[in-house]
């Protein structure tokens, strides 16, 4: 039997963005949409999770409802060379009329019941010129305020 066509929207739809610098949690948005009329059952997986913190992770979404989901990358050493291999997989499954406990359905769920889609990870970089005009921005806010001080106090 072939595979399922995913029934949830996703956006975005093929690459998870993570924009730099990468010293700090990087926290980017994947959004799943039930365009149908049935509930959906997700769970999110990835190829490396102990670099990623995903909430939620799984869930049910009703008809016509979006859920937006945090992927929180951990802080790391970035290398521009080395190019990125992390997947997601957005997997479902439409949910049983009563669902009451979500891991034995998916324990019991049939191969040919699950629909997935994949997503790759890509880490983007500032440019030089972007970093720059970013501490500019924020060694700004502190003068004026410090320096609107000095000119009221004289």
């Amino acid at each position: 039997m072939s595979k399922l066509e995913q029934v949830l929207i996703l956006e975005p739809s093929s690459d998870l963005r993570f924009r730099g610098p990468f010293t700090d949690v990087v926290t980017t948005s994947l959004k799943l949409r039930n365009p149908s009329d049935r509930r959906v059952c997700f769970k999110v997986k990835t190829t490396a999770p102990r670099r990623y913190c995903v909430r939620p992770n799984s869930g049910v979404i009703d008809p016509g409802a979006t859920v937006s989901i945090s992927v929180m990358l951990q802080p790391f050493d970035y290398d521009p060379n080395e190019k990125s291999k992390h997947k997601f997989m957005v997997q479902s499954i439409l949910a049983p009329a009563s669902v009451s406990d979500l891991e034995a359905m998916w324990k019991d769920a049939k191969p040919d019941e699950l629909m997935d889609s994949k997503l790759r990870c890509v880490f983007d970089m500032p440019s030089d010129s972007e970093k720059m005009v970013s501490l500019c921005l924020s060694l700004s806010k502190p003068h004026t305020s410090a320096l609107s001080f000095f000119l009221y106090t004289k």
